[in-house]
């Protein structure tokens, strides 16, 4: 068995060796965040950060189904993951958050406000909603072919923008792929709390094609990830991809009044552990190993760099001719 693995065409590679890219990039992502907690708690860190912990096979199902090459991802202020998956960029994440001049956006945007390519976040889920339904109405207008990914959570779906969205998204035939990752909490709020209905079913009245799934097996999330980009590239119209899944780390920073039951519960069934015990214990140990000392080598390099200003980053960005004052 073959299959794509980075969503390019042409590159095929067999499904055991798609499984250990997989647990790489899941690994890296939750060290990643890992490390993220740890600077942050001495100080370390510019500005706030959420972290994905949990929530990796979201992240790594969903943008490996996708062309990375022109593709377009809009993720939010949960948005590490995301933005490893689809870069590889450890190097100038860690940067950026450390407000180092090295970093993805010169250390100014911080965890929440990313830029790479065709790669964007913001802190704000109800306004990329929007954005990144306009994004898909310029895609199609110049026929690229190129589909549009944007990630909400679950506190999102509780925006009117979205629904306009989805109804101008619907009317239009617009090629986007909603995904909303369900992590139970809108920061500190449980979803049974905050919203009325079945969340899952909240696109189907618009005439959208839905498809929902527990996000505990990173393969089952590729695959019906795949599915819905192949149908909303092909077919140019709108898709729908719920993902029940559960965050395991605090909403930001360490606030997180969960009870410490249903955290145990959920953390006996760690998407990632689970995965890990399906890979040949040798090669994982080997990808895990690697993995450390790339995140320790990035965060070493990182602090050898020389901070950013607002300033400095303003007076080089009018020299280069992108701002304006």
């Amino acid at each position: 068995m073959t299959v794509p693995h980075d969503g390019s065409p042409g590159k095929l590679q067999p499904a055991a060796r798609l499984e250990e890219e997989f647990y790489r990039q899941m690994y890296t992502i939750r060290r990643f965040e890992e490390t993220v907690l740890e600077l942050f708690s001495k100080g370390l860190l510019h500005g706030t950060a959420h972290t994905c912990i949990g929530q990796e096979a979201c992240a790594v199902g969903v943008i490996n189904a996708l062309d990375k090459e022109r593709d377009i991802v809009f993720s939010n202020h949960r948005g590490h993951g995301h933005y490893i998956a689809f870069t590889d960029d450890v190097e100038g994440l860690i940067a950026e958050l450390m407000g180092k001049i090295n970093g993805i956006c010169g250390g100014v945007g911080g965890s929440q406000h990313l830029h790479r390519g065709n790669f964007y976040t913001n802190g704000i889920q109800g306004g990329i909603v929007p954005v990144a339904t306009g994004m898909a109405f310029a895609e199609k207008v110049k026929r690229t072919e190129a589909i549009v990914a944007v990630f909400l959570g679950d506190g999102t779906l509780g925006q009117g923008v979205v629904y306009e969205s989805l109804n101008i998204a619907a009317k239009w035939s617009l090629p986007i792929l909603y995904v909303v990752e369900n992590n139970q909490y809108a920061q500190t709020t449980p979803v049974h709390i905050a919203h009325a209905g079945e969340l899952r079913r909240r696109a189907e009245p618009f005439g959208i094609f839905t498809k929902s799934l527990k996000a505990e097996d990173v393969m089952e999330v590729y695959s019906e990830a795949s599915s819905c980009v192949t149908l909303v590239r092909t077919e140019q119209r709108p898709a729908f991809l719920y993902l029940d899944t559960y965050r395991l780390g605090p909403h930001s920073k360490g606030d997180d009044l969960r009870p410490r039951e249903e955290l145990e519960r959920f953390r006996a069934r760690d998407p990632l552990l689970q995965f890990a015990d399906r890979l040949n214990p040798d090669i994982r140990q080997d990808i895990e190993r690697k993995v450390q000392a790339r995140i320790a080598n990035a965060v070493k390099k990182a602090f050898e760099m020389p901070s950013e200003s607002f300033g400095s980053y303003r007076q080089r960005m009018v020299e280069k001719g992108v701002y304006v004052q």
